[in-house]
């Protein structure tokens, strides 16, 4: 390993060449390092790190360090939230290596700089970047691998959820991702990560075998189920508290790449969320059954439900025919598919660039009262709603097993508003938070992956598993360096 022992105060008087690493279009590009770069710090105040500290740092690197003069550095800078748009984080590291995280980390502790760390850059309350921090960008570390023999899938730290299926469904096998697939793996998974197979495969979570972590030392540790099993256990949901994850090995599944299933439009009305909820309640592992509420083509509010069914086709057709008989169905119909349209379908309505905000919650039961609050407000067009259909395997492990606790939730349902212009903003999420305030007290907790929240709410969201995850941030991060996340702060 490349490691370097970065001094607290570099000595530039006598430096005055490029930083190697730094943006050009063709070539190392040129930057002044007879000053002081301004940062901010972890705890939010005014740095100054000497530019002579910076080159010494771009001279350990595999990959690239961008400062803000520098060529490509407005581009690396940006996430996909547009409401981030504004953030200009010190400098962005694009690592190439476990090397280059490791070095990255070292210089940003030993000046308590803030970190954020970039994959997908899909946090939607704009963890991923900061104003005058270090933007720690894995996407150039993304390349998969697939053994066959073994059943199982290595991705770097940096890949997207794309990268992960395209490898697995070339075998005809598959791990449970996202419905985005430019989605981060990295924060997907150390969420918990729900997706179209969850119920049928488990969480990403209950398929991660390994995965390496750069901690808050600077070190690269390994945990799996026989090295640094606690570790193993917190990195199950724990997000990114305890360190960057730079390596993932998850199991794999045998699976058929043309699934059965489809899109159908209903009245969204109480009948159709109570029909919903009784189908629920028998529903096999194999269906994934996801209604969003959307205006139709007359402008009135209507039940757009997604179908994924991945077992045998014609066990699919039986289980799902009463999908097509309800009186309710406006339109569509279920037949085989390739399951990669459907993992793709959402890519260009959540594109990078545009303006999101959302919040959600976790669901035992659509319960009259629910369904009366849904119906309501739904209907009223403050914002987009929609369900993710949980439980199956994912609720048959125990909330201790992993430190994703929420195991009885039979849905996250999201509030989200999307727009295109930053002028509709403010309405745009007044019009979330007034949905979400009466969905609320039917809630049980929360997707730490997808909320942004108080921290007395968030520790309370990982209920009987907090005290475990506040020892282990005491042991692998007691400065709290990895505090851009759904935090769990040290107590020591």
């Amino acid at each position: 390993m490349r490691r370097r022992t970065f001094c607290q105060t570099a000595v530039g008087a006598a430096i005055g060449a490029t930083i190697p690493g730094c943006g050009a279009d063709t070539a190392p590009g040129t930057a002044d390092v007879g000053h002081l770069i301004p940062a901010i710090s972890s705890s939010g105040d005014e740095l100054s790190i000497e530019s002579a500290a910076v080159r010494e740092l771009a001279e350990t690197l595999d990959g690239r360090l961008l400062l803000q003069s520098d060529t490509g550095y407005d581009a690396a800078r940006q996430v996909w939230n547009g409401m981030f748009d504004d953030k200009s984080p010190a400098m962005v590291l694009q690592c190439a290596s476990a090397d280059d995280v490791a070095n990255a980390v070292t210089f940003a502790r030993e000046r308590s700089l803030l970190v954020s760390v970039k994959c997908g850059g899909h946090s939607l309350p704009g963890k991923s970047t900061s104003n005058g921090g270090m933007m720690i960008d894995l996407s150039p570390m993304h390349s998969v691998d697939v053994d066959t023999a073994a059943m199982t899938l290595r991705a770097d730290g940096g890949s997207l959820l794309g990268h992960l299926d395209d490898a697995a469904l070339a075998h005809d096998m598959l791990t449970t991702t996202g419905i985005v697939s430019h989605t981060g793996a990295g924060g997907f998974t150390l969420g918990g990560g729900f997706g179209r197979t969850d119920r049928k495969m488990g969480l990403a979570i209950d398929n991660l075998l390994s995965a390496t972590v750069v901690t808050a030392s600077g070190d690269l540790v390994r945990a799996n189920a026989d090295e640094n099993p606690d570790l193993f256990w917190g990195l199950r949901g724990g997000g990114g508290n305890f360190g960057i994850a730079v390596d993932f090995t998850y199991r794999l599944h045998a699976f058929n790449p043309i699934v059965y299933g489809g899109r159908l439009t209903y009245k969204a009305d109480k009948d159709f969320l109570s029909f919903y909820a009784e189908f629920h309640e028998n529903a096999p592992d194999e269906v994934n059954i996801e209604p969003g509420f959307q205006p139709g083509e007359d402008g009135n509010i209507v039940a757009a439900v997604e179908v994924v069914w991945c077992g045998d086709h014609a066990a699919g057709e039986t289980a799902l025919a009463p999908l097509l008989a309800y009186p309710g169905l406006l339109a569509g119909d279920l037949a085989p598919f390739p399951y990669r349209d459907i993992q793709t379908s959402a890519d260009g309505f959540l594109g990078h660039g545009r303006q999101y905000y959302l919040k959600s919650g976790l669901l035992e039961a659509l319960t009259p009262e629910v369904i009366d609050v849904i119906a309501e407000y739904a209907h009223a067009g403050l914002a987009g709603s929609w369900f993710q259909h949980l439980g199956g395997a994912s609720s048959r492990i125990r909330p201790d097993a992993t430190a994703y606790a929420h195991r009885n939730a039979a849905f996250n349902f999201g509030i989200m508003y999307v727009g295109d212009d930053p002028a509709s903003n403010e309405a745009g999420i007044a019009g979330v938070r007034e949905f979400y305030k009466a969905m609320e007290p039917h809630m049980i907790g929360f997707y730490t992956n997808l909320n942004e929240d108080s921290e007395q709410r968030t520790w309370g969201n990982y209920g009987q598993n907090y005290p475990r995850l506040v020892a282990l941030k005491n042991r692998y991060d007691p400065t709290n360096l990895f505090r851009l996340n759904a935090n769990i702060s040290p107590t020591v």
